[in-house]
């Protein structure tokens, strides 16, 4: 059912500035932002030990409430600062991210170290090379300070691990962190870490984004090289940051984009300067407002929170532009799936014969789906996905420069009614939390989320921009001008 149009008549404007939940500390280096701490440091007003041992600090004092931590060696943390300081006081060049304290997802792989993935499967597992993405983070001169939890095998859209244990949402740890890059979202939210790469499949990270207060940035399928990334659906599966800022975000972003003979299908598409077009001005973009899809089954206090975005982006010059969505979108959500669970487990096809049991029940349970999917039927589903994307771009951004969506259709789920494993109909309760972003994915798309407030329960809530290929820059821009304007990105969850 089309939803109403949006005018100045039904938006309600965002609040004045307002205080953060927290009080943030001056003296506490963690709550720089990621461009902040990466400016000190080149600047010798910090230094990269002092970051690291205040990301420590949380995580120490942090990890056991909200579990966000598959492995840390401190002594290792503090190694790499140390080699950092030493390069800035001898006069090396130094990266956009030199000193600056990440974290990443516990599947991408780093030469030597462990890389559960999530699972007891891999518990053990060290691979011999080190992630395209990792290795260009290590150029620009950031440090990989520990191992994030995830979903097993990154196949969940709840953040719920029933092999490795599940991490709390630091808004309320009784809710849900979203997906399966769970410990990034947690991570970085709870001030762990300036910065974390997840994956998105199917909305693995623009979910635990939206679910902890996060910017998360899904990239146009090709735009970031997989390599030494665990596989989980190579026709879906897309690389990108959690931030707390936009402007974090398209630094990281930055560093990672690009063409990489490793990964085949990155694209030769130029990536451009995103940091340089963050201030443009945004005045006469035309930003598109579904009529249809998007907004099917959305909860009102989300309703209030994403359409209070769009004044925002009116007040800013913008042209509202309702947009008819093709019909075909309301099956991709399913498709997705079907991809997903098929490519799924053809990679895990061996381990289901031989090891079926150490898979958590959801894990299970999903994969068996794909291990029966006729190869006929996918095959003419990735037929039809060609056809789908050249539809969906034709109608949707030869009208709109960007569209502009819920992100998640509810308030953020407890924990209790969001874990799959416990309740029965799990494949459509998915859907419904899976429901805006599985789309870009099947189209390939980049998609953005930003943090727009927080509902009645004190949860965030968020709004997603989708753009054309490879139009992460103009993505950015906009995501940036929205917090120009806001300060919800300055929120912080009280954890003490």
């Amino acid at each position: 059912m089309p939803i109403r149009r949006a005018s100045p008549a039904c938006l309600k404007p965002l609040p004045a500035k307002t205080p953060d939940p927290v009080t943030k500390s001056a003296a506490d280096p963690a709550f720089m932002t990621l461009a902040e701490a990466a400016a000190a440091i080149a600047a010798g007003d910090v230094s990269s030990r002092e970051m690291t041992e205040a990301c420590l600090k949380r995580m120490t004092a942090l990890n056991p409430k909200v579990k966000a931590l598959a492995g840390l060696d401190e002594a290792d943390a503090l190694a790499q600062a140390d080699a950092a300081d030493a390069a800035r006081a001898k006069g090396d060049a130094l990266g956009a991210l030199h000193g600056v304290p990440l974290a990443h997802k516990d599947m991408y792989y780093r030469r030597g170290r462990v890389s559960a993935c999530g699972s007891a499967i891999r518990k053990d597992f060290r691979p011999d090379h080190t992630a395209t993405a990792l290795q260009r983070l290590d150029a620009a001169g950031a440090l990989d300070i520990a191992r994030l939890n995830m979903v097993e095998f990154a196949f969940g859209v709840t953040g719920h691990n029933d092999v490795v244990g599940t991490p709390r949402n630091p808004w309320n740890t009784d809710h849900m962190t979203g997906g399966s890059s769970s410990g990034s979202g947690v991570a970085v939210a709870s001030r762990m870490c300036f910065g974390a790469l997840g994956s998105d499949t199917g909305g693995s990270i623009r979910l635990p984004a939206a679910c902890c207060g996060l910017v998360g940035m899904k990239p146009t399928y090709g735009r970031v090289s997989r390599h030494g990334a665990m596989p989980l659906a190579h026709s879906l599966d897309t690389v990108g940051p959690l931030t707390r800022t936009v402007r974090d975000n398209a630094l990281i972003m930055q560093a990672i984009a690009g063409q990489d003979a490793n990964d085949p299908v990155t694209a030769g598409t130029p990536v451009g300067d995103y940091l340089a077009g963050l201030d443009k001005d945004v005045r006469g973009l035309r930003v598109g407002l579904p009529e249809s899809f998007f907004y099917d089954g959305v909860a009102p206090e989300v309703r209030t929170l994403v359409e209070a975005s769009l004044k925002v982006f009116e007040d800013r010059g913008c042209e509202i532009v309702p947009v008819k969505i093709p019909d075909a979108v309301a099956v991709m959500n399913r498709l997705t799936n079907l991809i997903t669970a098929t490519e799924g487990a053809a990679v895990h096809s061996r381990w289901m014969e031989t090891r079926a049991a150490d898979y958590g029940p959801q894990t299970r349970a999903r994969l068996a789906i794909g291990l029966f999917t006729p190869a006929s039927l996918y095959l003419r589903v990735l037929t039809l996905r060609k056809q789908l994307v050249r539809e969906f771009c034709g109608q949707v951004f030869g009208k709109v420069d960007v569209l502009h969506t819920p992100l998640m259709v509810m308030p953020v789920p407890t924990l209790a009614e969001s874990n799959m494993s416990a309740n029965p109909g799990f494949a459509d309760y998915l859907l419904k939390i899976g429901h805006n972003t599985r789309p870009g994915n099947f189209l390939g798309l980049p998609g953005l989320n930003v943090p727009c407030g927080f509902t009645p329960d004190g949860l965030p809530c968020s709004f997603q921009l989708m753009g054309r290929p490879f139009d992460e820059g103009l993505l950015y821009r906009l995501g940036h001008a929205y917090q120009q304007a806001t300060d919800w990105h300055e929120k912080a969850p009280d954890l003490s």
